[in-house]
């Protein structure tokens, strides 16, 4: 029998970014505040010290700041006539746990999504025609425009301290930024990360093709930084270990040492680890939460722990699942496109080209999580979609992230492999190479969606979250049209080799990585026929519940979700402490 606790006003499921910021603006409120992570808890010191933390095999390979898929993982299906099987081994994208969750071992590359990803629907409509959609997309436009969320951008990116070149402020086009970037109030806190030899190589060639290159906005600290709330972060050491580690120097921005100390500062503020949520608890009517309960992994003991106020603030697959296993909103059916929890899961178009240059040494070593260089001319709807005959577009990035020995092994085309032949081509192209990205948008389909698996369950004999996922025809288009102006870039380069163009064209896979970019399931909108929560990522149908995250996206955009789910996170903290707690009740009519 479970242990019933003493309520507080608001919990908090899940304490990675959204979490932290709920934690921190709530908290500063005057509530009684508790966070719950299901994993343990980390700081800078002794977690992230090195030499430990510069452990490849551990941390990369290993993956020993992720999701434990002995524990709970999900199933995975191309579609809905296959039977879906369990993901064993993390692959495809890489969900955090503990303390700080995907924002400890995240690269730092931090974008706001563009007006027209905000109002994609109606900007497709008007642009193209009604007709130009194809059958089963869902496009859908968010219920909160760009302009309403530009100052939670801006909370977001002087709480993370974010290094880059504003585009357009206030109307204004600046050199050397973005300039298809929406209007900002101000520039970033911090200016862009020092240039790369690539990066340098990387801007001549595409503004020589007539395109726009300006540095990628990045968490990754370039200079000494204390941000409004009184958090000191450290100047980048481009050490190479981001993605997939934690920073020694307190350089990349992370909630373990920003948004979670700060409410920790608040005697109202409380954080229990190894807590493992298992269900949101509903009064009888099913309209309002009573609070979580959760298992405490160590012990096995189970309690009970009312609040006022639910937030579901874990990695987006997390969220869903919770909605699902406690009955909240109606489970999407993809046959009559009706109920709404689980709808609208999107993920990324990602492609690489590869590039090889006799006569350079790139240093690959000396890296940091967002370094490099971004052409938009062809993401969102910054260019004319109607001669390509597809929706979504893709920023494309040559990035100097990092050289680690085991994961970085770039070779040219031909190269055997595996042998004497190998070993020694490996030691020549290691500092001799340099590649460019694309990672494109992804429209919500109709069979694309989350649901629960009828057959395989977790460590606490729960459901299974179910994966069903396939790139569309829409998909291929974008990423041929997107990959081959990546491989003209990089010809223009004047490489001494180049891979052949290789963008998507075949099912998706679930095994290599590619982003762990996932959006969608609990998107958000104007109607609650078509959307799990309302603008305010409060849920339709249980008032005293907000779903926090990119699970609200409808549809995923050709940048790094993070940004956004910051802004949203600052969104709802507000419109929970200037209307909710006012007027307790839906914020929305139904």
């Amino acid at each position: 029998m479970a242990t019933r606790l003493k309520p507080v006003d608001v919990v908090i499921v899940g304490m990675g970014w959204t979490g932290g910021i709920l934690a921190k603006e709530l908290s500063d409120a005057g509530l009684t505040v508790l966070g719950l992570e299901r994993g343990v808890n980390r700081t800078t010191e002794p977690d992230f010290s090195v030499p430990m933390i510069r452990d490849e095999l551990r941390y990369a390979v290993r993956h020993e700041l992720y999701m434990d898929v002995s524990r709970d993982t999900l199933t995975f299906r191309n579609a809905a006539r296959e039977t879906a099987l369990p993901m064993r081994r993390l692959g495809s994208f890489l969900p955090g746990e503990g303390v700080g969750g995907a924002g400890l071992h995240w690269n730092g590359q931090t974008y706001r999504f563009s007006p027209s990803d905000h109002s994609l629907r109606t900007r497709v409509k008007e642009r193209y025609g009604a007709a130009f959609a194809p059958e089963g997309m869902q496009l859908a436009d968010w219920p909160m425009t760009y302009d309403e969320l530009e100052p939670y951008y801006d909370k977001f990116e002087y709480m993370a301290g974010i290094s880059g070149q504003a585009g357009n402020i206030r109307g204004e086009t600046i050199e050397g930024g973005n300039p298809f970037e929406g209007p900002r109030s101000r520039g970033y806190p911090n200016p862009p990360l020092k240039a790369s030899l690539s990066g340098v190589m990387y801007e001549a060639a595409a503004r020589e093709l007539g395109y726009h290159p300006f540095p990628r906005p990045a968490a990754n600290m370039s200079r000494a930084y204390v941000n409004p709330d009184g958090m000191s972060l450290g100047e980048c050491q481009y050490c190479g270990h981001c993605e997939n580690f934690g920073c020694e120097a307190n350089a990349k921005a992370s909630p373990h040492i920003t948004v979670i100390p700060a409410a920790q500062k608040n005697a109202n503020f409380s954080l229990r680890t190894q807590a493992w949520v298992t269900r949101v608890d509903l009064h009888p009517d099913g309209k309002r939460a009573k609070g979580v309960t959760y298992t405490d992994v160590r012990t096995g003991e189970e309690f009970e722990q009312p609040a006022d106020i639910v937030a579901l603030c874990a990695y987006g697959l997390g969220n869903v699942h919770l909605m699902l296993l406690s009955g909240i909103g109606a489970p999407y059916d993809p046959d009559t496109e009706t109920g709404v929890v689980g709808k609208g899961y999107c993920y990324q178009l990602t492609s690489t080209v590869q590039t090889f240059f006799e006569d350079r040494n790139f240093n690959p070593f000396m890296g940091a999580g967002s370094l490099g260089v971004v052409v938009d001319d062809v993401n969102g709807d910054n260019f004319d979609h109607g001669p390509h005959g597809f929706i979504g577009g893709a920023s494309i990035i040559n990035a100097t992230t990092h050289g680690r020995p085991i994961a970085y092994r770039p070779l040219p085309p031909g190269t055997p492999k595996w042998g004497s032949e190998w070993k020694a081509a490996s030691r020549h192209w290691y500092g001799r190479s340099t590649s460019i990205g694309t990672q494109g948008s992804n429209m919500a389909s109709r069979g694309n969606y989350l649901s629960l698996d009828p057959t395989y369950r977790n460590a606490f004999g729960q459901p299974l979250l179910r994966l069903t996922y396939d790139f569309t025809e829409n998909d291929f288009k974008q990423s041929a049209f997107t990959t081959k102006i990546a491989h003209d870039i990089g010809r223009a380069m004047g490489p001494t080799h180049i891979s052949p163009l290789a963008p998507k064209s075949s099912s998706y896979s679930i095994v290599p990585y590619q982003s762990t970019h996932n959006t969608g399931g609990a998107i958000t909108g104007h109607d609650p026929k078509t959307s799990a929560v309302n603008r305010y990522l409060q849920s339709w149908d249980v008032s005293n519940l907000f779903v926090v995250g990119a699970s609200a996206f409808p549809q995923n955009a050709g940048y790094n979700p993070t940004g956004a789910v910051g802004a949203l996170a600052y969104w709802t903290a507000d419109a929970i402490r200037t209307r909710y707690l006012s007027a307790p009740g839906p914020l929305v009519p139904a």
